[in-house]
């Protein structure tokens, strides 16, 4: 029987291990808390990973890559930036994860999401390690020239440590369907090889259909077993969803197939509230608006006056049954929960990574309120990264049909594991502790066979 006030204590003295060899890496800091606070019960109760110390190997990265970007403006101003590869586990198959440019990104944001990524890449079922890289460079306002140059520049050192069987690159925040072409077309010149070390690429050269919508319907598929446990359906529910990029838009084109109303979408200016809700015709619009033009989303108020924007604020406050944060990290913070919780939330599923504090996520579960981390409800992104990978082995392209019916399997796998891993006495699942020991085991399980190293 473990003593639980001495697994607190240990817990407690772990963390604060993590903070002084990682010091101000506080997104790092969190997620290994979260992660933490879950696992450790579980692994001072299972003697080889407590006596092979894994918890302590897991939360140090393999290696991290840092370097120099230097490319030219359209006025030939000479610019650098600093780019980062944070190659974090591949215990159970090459590195994969996503590339973020973004003036926010720096080695602690790299460095939680690549270690997100390794347990998110595990719950999948397909073999992949976790990686995150990226850059402080803002792709907003710069030409297209001005972006090539940057991604071939970025791509002349990155080339050095990726590669199909070693390291395999996808997009994120910043980067898209654009970057990742850039990027894929330096590789290619640079190695004089077409083979799948990026993900996320055009269909044209090697790229899955549904990769685009992938992290956005897996949430709703993931949030579809969450409501069958409870007898539930999507169908009739009112969903607030963050963000307005390829998550949450997709997230949202699902919602709407499955019967569900969708109240909100939002970017960094604030959030639009459409009572009668946003229907297909309807985001058809806001995709050319966000996708083709750039738009911002308080142009949606001018197309659909019955709409209301709020300048600087996010949507937390509306009154809904689901939640779907699907912008970025840390933007659901303890008030927010505390809104949704005064407004009777049912259930609040995680499209983008760590989009909740960790007050938020403890209020929101405390308070009964049904809860997916990220690493369970938005891993589809990378699940059909993974089969994309796997189309461009066999040099086979699959149909839509059957790509959407793996990530669905996928999904309900993932579901199973968090059921397996996070049912309590209470006849509930507990989705975060059910996602981290799942994740957890079968990387942790791996390493142990490897020996010490």
């Amino acid at each position: 029987m473990i003593n639980e006030e001495s697994t607190l204590d240990q817990i407690s003295s772990f963390n604060r291990g993590i903070v002084q060899r990682n010091p101000a890496e506080f997104e790092f800091h969190q997620a290994v808390q979260e992660f933490t606070e879950s696992v450790m019960p579980f692994v001072k109760s299972n003697s080889k990973y407590d006596d092979g110390h894994i918890l302590h190997r897991m939360t140090e990265p393999d290696r991290i890559i840092i370097f120099r970007v230097c490319w030219e403006d359209d006025s030939g101003h000479i610019n650098c930036n600093r780019a980062w590869r944070v190659q974090f586990n591949n215990s159970i198959g090459p590195y994969k994860g996503g590339l973020r440019f973004h003036p926010s990104v720096t080695q602690s944001v790299l460095k939680f999401l690549g270690f997100e990524q390794t347990f998110k890449n595990a719950l999948t079922g397909l073999p992949m390690g976790g990686a995150k890289g990226g850059s402080d460079f803002n792709p907003k306002g710069k030409s297209d020239r001005e972006i090539m140059r940057f991604c071939q520049s970025l791509m002349i050192e990155l080339s050095k440590y990726i590669g199909e069987d070693t390291d395999i690159p996808a997009g994120d925040i910043g980067v898209g369907g654009r970057e990742i072409s850039y990027l894929f077309g330096q590789y290619k010149k640079l190695t004089g090889r077409f083979v799948g070390t990026l993900t996320g690429k055009g269909l044209s050269y090697g790229g899955s259909l549904i990769r685009t919508e992938a992290t956005g319907y897996g949430v709703i598929y993931f949030t579809g077993h969450m409501l069958g446990v409870i007898n539930e359906t999507l169908k009739g529910k009112k969903a607030l969803v963050s963000g307005s990029g390829n998550v949450a838009i997709f997230c949202a084109e699902k919602l709407i197939d499955e019967g569900a109303k969708v109240l909100t979408l939002s970017d960094s200016g604030g959030f639009i509230h459409d009572p009668d809700g946003i229907d297909q015709e309807k985001l058809e619009w806001l995709k050319d608006l966000k996708f083709i033009k750039r738009g911002r989303i308080s142009e949606y108020v001018n197309k659909y006056p019955n709409a209301k924007f709020y300048k600087d604020e996010r949507p937390w406050k509306i009154k809904a049954d689901l939640a779907f944060p699907c912008a970025t990290q840390n933007e659901l913070d303890k008030n927010d929960a505390k809104n949704l919780i005064e407004n009777n939330i049912l259930l609040v599923s995680e499209g983008a990574n760590m989009p909740s504090t960790l007050d938020a996520a403890k209020l929101l579960q405390d308070a009964g309120v049904i809860f997916a981390p990220a690493k369970a409800a938005n891993a589809g992104g990378v699940a059909v990264s993974g089969l994309e990978q796997s189309q461009n082995a066999l040099r086979i392209p699959w149909s839509r049909e059957e790509v959407d019916g793996r990530l669905k399997q996928i999904m309900e796998h993932i579901h199973k594991q968090c059921v397996e891993y996070g049912s309590t006495e209470e006849k509930s699942i507990n989705y975060v502790k059910g996602a981290n020991i799942a994740g957890f085991v079968k990387v942790a399980d791996a390493m142990l066979a490897y020996g010490i190293g």
